[in-house]
């Protein structure tokens, strides 16, 4: 995956997706998490932003 050059957002999962709801943690896996702990940065989209905004209260998000 090429790297961007618009603003990045960084994602941390901080609760896990278990238990969740099936869409909830297709979210999460799209937005590349894999395990609690794990961080990853993603272009600020309306996209993205519409990933974090459904699963909010599994991350941590920090602006870059």
């Amino acid at each position: 995956m090429a790297k961007s050059k618009g603003k990045q957002i960084k994602v941390t999962l901080v609760r896990s997706p278990f238990g969740r709801l099936r869409k909830h943690r297709d979210c999460v896996r799209g937005l590349g998490l894999r395990r609690l702990h794990h961080s990853v940065s993603v272009e600020d989209s309306p996209q993205v932003r519409g990933l974090i905004e459904k699963v909010s209260y599994l991350l941590q998000v920090e602006e870059n």
